[in-house]
């Protein structure tokens, strides 16, 4: 008994010694108890013990069905970003060469990935998929040979239907369109309820596709306050509408499930109050879902489209995020505008990826994707909790991180406005990929600010990239060399 005793204590204190001297990062996930127990050479009752007593001493936490991690200390952790206060003015968006030049380095493959919003190949499911996909080739009436024509794969359809409870809707196969991506389903929503010259109202800061898809159908933007945490307040967004009587919105096109970049989820019930203000008013909710299923915490948030009792919900998302990227396959529920969306897609791109349709919609069909998800959240919520802590230790005194509760980027508000367009082509010269925040809004009013993306596992190459990220911003913050801050101007 007491040599067990001295066993347990030896390795909590291997183990706290680690933590202590930084090896082991605040929001780290521990070794497996087997795994530990292999290791240490001691059973498994002894490293049960020897966490136990960590986590009394309050250096661990056990997260259910995750194992255990190394506790973080919420007052060394940096601020979040205060809520935001754009000018509320609608104005054309104008996509320019920078931000181009921008978006294709983020897709470099040679790069620290911190730019991309794209999972690592080892989070997602491909193996899965290519076994499926092999054997549906086999089969002499497999899919792939002919259009898979406008809305798309039945027992695709069929499946989203069996899904749409967790969304908080009851939907049927019939209320689906199968679209290539996302952003088609963003485009069809957009063109399907507005013209060209027409205002749509946007969170700000938001997802810099958004603003491109908005530019090419030469309609107007009209940036929202939006809170870090709570995204669009149904109280500013009235307020908005009562200043607009004379020329209302065409739309409003909202991520209530975790905007890109901030990461915030919208209360139900400010869901709720939404959709029904803007029904009011007759104006269309065009609904971005795309990160839904990859929440972090508690259950699967419901979508805004779960309120909707007048069809002015068009619901869009896709399998691009949580399961494979190179697919493309996406949907929308456009509810009252079926009709329309159908024809426009018809006469956009004709049919979407027949194989990939009849993949994804085997892989639903088999129960995969529970399972999958379940094993990438709890990956993708290690890997932000990883870069909350490195960003709190290595970047400059008054920088402040988004806590997104779903996804897997993060917003960083650099102190004082120092100028993100300069850090990034200082961490490019050192093949280091990020993304300065003037792309995620059309007026470059978030200069100060950069996502990053925390899609792939950390690794002491990754570690050591963010680092010099942060240190590049303290050189910076050194030199002088600022800009407005993140969001002083008032709305």
């Amino acid at each position: 008994m007491s040599v067990d005793r001295f066993r347990y204590r030896t390795v909590a204190r291997k183990l706290a010694d680690s933590i202590r001297t930084g090896q082991l990062a605040p929001g780290t996930r521990l070794p497996s108890v087997r795994r530990l127990s292999r290791r240490e050479a001691v059973s498994i009752t002894t490293v049960l013990h020897a966490y136990e007593v960590l986590e009394q001493e309050g250096i661990v936490e056990a997260r259910p069905q995750s194992g255990y991690f190394v506790r973080r200390d919420p007052a060394r952790l940096p601020p979040e970003p205060q809520a935001t206060r754009p000018p509320l003015r609608p104005a054309y968006v104008e996509v320019g060469e920078t931000i181009s030049d921008l978006l294709k380095t983020a897709r470099a493959g040679d790069y620290a990935p911190f730019a991309a919003a794209i999972p690592a190949a080892e989070l997602l499911p491909l193996r899965q998929l290519q076994r499926i996909n092999g054997a549906l080739k086999r089969q002499v009436d497999g899919p792939g040979l002919l259009y898979e024509l406008p809305p798309g794969n039945p027992e695709l359809r069929r499946q989203l239907s069996r899904r749409s409870p967790d969304w908080g809707c009851q939907l049927g196969p019939d209320d689906f369109l199968i679209t290539t991506g996302c952003m088609e389903a963003l485009n069809l929503a957009l063109r399907a309820v507005a013209k060209p010259g027409d205002v749509v109202a946007i969170e700000s800061p938001t997802y810099h596709g958004i603003l491109m898809t908005i530019a090419g159908l030469g309609m107007q933007a009209l940036e929202l306050p939006t809170h870090p945490a709570d995204g669009v307040l149904p109280d500013d967004l009235e307020r908005v509408l009562k200043r607009r009587q004379k020329s209302k919105l065409a739309a409003c096109l909202l991520a209530p499930n975790f905007n890109n970049p901030l990461g915030s989820l919208m209360p139900a019930e400010n869901k709720r109050q939404i959709v029904e203000l803007l029904a009011r008013h007759g104006i269309p909710l065009i609904e971005d879902d795309i990160y839904g299923d990859l929440y972090l915490e508690g259950e699967r948030p419901p979508t805004a489209k779960a309120f909707d009792r007048q069809g002015l919900v068009l619901l869009c998302s896709s399998f691009s995020k949580p399961v494979a990227p190179g697919y493309r396959i996406g949907y929308i529920a456009p509810g009252h505008f079926y009709q329309r969306v159908e024809q426009i897609k018809f006469m956009n791109t004709v049919a979407t990826n027949s194989p990939g349709q009849a993949t994804i919609a085997e892989y639903l069909r088999l129960d995969h994707y529970e399972r999958h998800l379940e094993q990438m959240r709890a990956q993708l919520r290690d890997q932000l909790d990883v870069a909350v802590d490195l960003i709190g230790r290595s970047f400059p005194a008054g920088t402040r991180v988004s806590r997104p509760r779903g996804c897997f980027v993060l917003c960083v508000e650099l102190p004082e406005g120092v100028d993100s367009y300069r850090l990034y082509n200082r961490a490019l010269a050192d093949r280091i990929s990020i993304l300065p925040g003037l792309v995620f809004s059309n007026s470059e009013r978030y200069r100060s600010c950069v996502r990053i993306s925390c899609g792939h596992p950390w690794t002491p190459e990754l570690r050591r990239a963010l680092e010099t990220v942060g240190r590049f911003a303290g050189e910076l913050l050194d030199s002088g060399a600022r800009v407005g801050e993140f969001s002083r101007r008032p709305g």
